[in-house]
């Protein structure tokens, strides 16, 4: 693992560092020491309403998000590069698929639904993050989705998984707050 480049600060690596560890097993609090309150992830748009959100709250939604349908949820770092206030980081991220994962549209309803697999994965990831007054104000991320699609056996589906797609999307939609409950305003 590189810890930095030439002339770089290993300080900024290590804080982004933590908070792709703290992902699959920080804790709520741990977030307000990573992420600055007005951080925005640029890769939200597939995720629940509630990761939308400015600061740390909307990342630790997206934590509990990954976790929730991830079992044994980790990452692994190859490398990292620091240059003034942008880290580039270069990750596989893995675990088991052992809860349904619901993704959502644009407007924070529910999309799709992928039924839990019990299949394990391995997705390479590369992160990028901004910081601002030593904190992670900024993050967006360049994944292999085919890959872990591939390997949780969503693509290519065959028609017992479409079904079973299905039926998760309509059990989540069911349980979903109704329009207008609970819901929160995802425009930019």
């Amino acid at each position: 693992m590189t810890d930095r480049a030439p002339g770089g600060s290993a300080e900024p690596v290590a804080l982004v560092v933590r908070s792709i560890h703290a992902m699959a097993d920080g804790e709520r609090q741990e977030f307000a020491t990573l992420y600055h309150p007005a951080a925005r992830d640029q890769e939200n748009r597939v995720q629940p309403p509630t990761s939308r959100v400015p600061g740390p709250d909307g990342f630790w939604s997206t934590a509990s998000w990954l976790r929730a349908a991830f079992a044994g949820l980790h990452y692994e770092i190859h490398h990292t590069m620091a240059d003034g206030d942008l880290v580039a980081v270069n990750s596989t991220m893995c675990g088991t698929h052992s809860a349904p994962w619901v993704v959502y549209t644009a407007q924070a309803d529910i999309d799709t639904v992928f039924p839990a697999t019990g299949r394990t994965f391995r997705a390479s990831q590369s992160h990028w993050f901004r910081l601002q007054d030593g904190l992670i104000c900024e993050h967006w991320a360049n994944r292999d989705d085919l890959g872990m699609a591939r390997q949780l056996g969503w693509v290519p589906p065959t028609p017992l998984f479409l079904i079973r797609m299905a039926a998760a999307r309509h059990r989540a939609r069911r349980s979903a707050p109704t329009p207008g409950e609970g819901r929160i305003d995802v425009r930019p």
